[in-house]
């Protein structure tokens, strides 16, 4: 009788049948699947608020092109209302870039068209950074970095900070 108990146990049995190992793998499976579901979720929302974003900073430069092809030496002697305004409508340029770039990171035609739209706005951009630094600590980095090599690239400094006619 004291035989018949001693058998030794096949490897597998000390971790469950082959059915119950089986089930544990498919559950597995199901954990990843719903991992991966998730991030695509997660990916598609994100890409929908970007597309949103650059919307609505497009709807509001056609709504006011006065701002989106800015004369900033124009809009500097202007009304403190219309120089709120167009830092605000740079403000927004600005995010919606952000946004855009950040979620279509593997896209460069979103860089390319912040990029275009970005020159107008960069003799702002410079004596906004010289005046008041902590306005650019508002964004990421990777925005800080793109603004301060644009302006380096255009050859924008204080206290001149004009465009050359190109």
């Amino acid at each position: 009788m004291m035989a018949l108990m001693s058998q030794p146990s096949s490897w597998w049995q000390r971790y469950g049948t082959l059915a119950q190992m089986a089930q544990a793998a498919v559950a597995l499976l199901g954990f990843v699947a719903i991992l991966f579901q998730i991030n695509e979720i997660r990916t598609n929302n994100r890409h929908a608020s970007a597309r949103q974003a650059y919307l609505g900073y497009t709807d509001l430069a056609f709504k006011n092109p006065k701002f989106s092809q800015a004369d900033y030496e124009a809009i500097k002697v202007g009304s403190r209302e219309e120089r709120v305004q167009y830092e605000s409508f740079v403000s927004y340029f600005l995010y919606a870039c952000e946004e855009t770039v950040a979620a279509f990171a593997d896209k460069r035609e979103w860089q390319a068209s912040c990029d275009y739209d970005l020159k107008p706005h960069l003799p702002f951009l410079c004596e906004k950074n010289a005046a008041q630094p902590a306005y650019l600590a508002t964004y990421g980095v990777e925005t800080q970095q793109w603004i301060k090599a644009s302006l380096k690239t255009a050859g924008l400094t204080p206290p001149d900070c004009k465009l050359g006619k190109t």
